[in-house]
């Protein structure tokens, strides 16, 4: 029973420190950039870079890619003004995914189309 009541005062006394860590964050931009500055989606797959472009032109209409660096970059919407701009850059275990949408642009495909794309090919 002691072992319980250390193991519970060490936890309780982490708590703290634990919430403080878990609200910290990066800096970020000025309220009026916040929307063009923050991705639509970031997250990690473990797909290759190759393998989430082919599934993505597969399901999107509109879909032209480029390579800029070590990545992969996916415009999607009409030639003149992309909609959605997906960054596909390699990591140890696949692939880091940024999708990014500008607000002046329209939304084609609509955004909940678009993320379900995203999830649907980064699985």
């Amino acid at each position: 029973m002691p072992l319980m009541n250390s193991l519970t005062k060490s936890l309780l006394a982490a708590a703290p420190v634990a919430l403080v860590a878990a609200c910290g964050s990066a800096p970020t931009p000025a309220p009026d950039d916040t929307a063009a500055a923050a991705p639509m989606v970031y997250v990690s797959s473990l797909r290759s870079p190759s393998s989430i472009a082919t599934c993505l032109e597969d399901r999107l209409p509109r879909v032209r890619a480029s390579q800029a660096g070590g990545a992969t970059e996916l415009a999607v919407g009409s030639s003149s003004n992309a909609s959605y701009l997906v960054t596909l850059t390699p990591s140890g275990n696949g692939s880091v995914v940024r999708v990014m949408h500008d607000p002046s642009a329209s939304s084609d495909p609509p955004e909940e189309e678009m993320r379900f794309h995203i999830a649907r090919c980064t699985i």
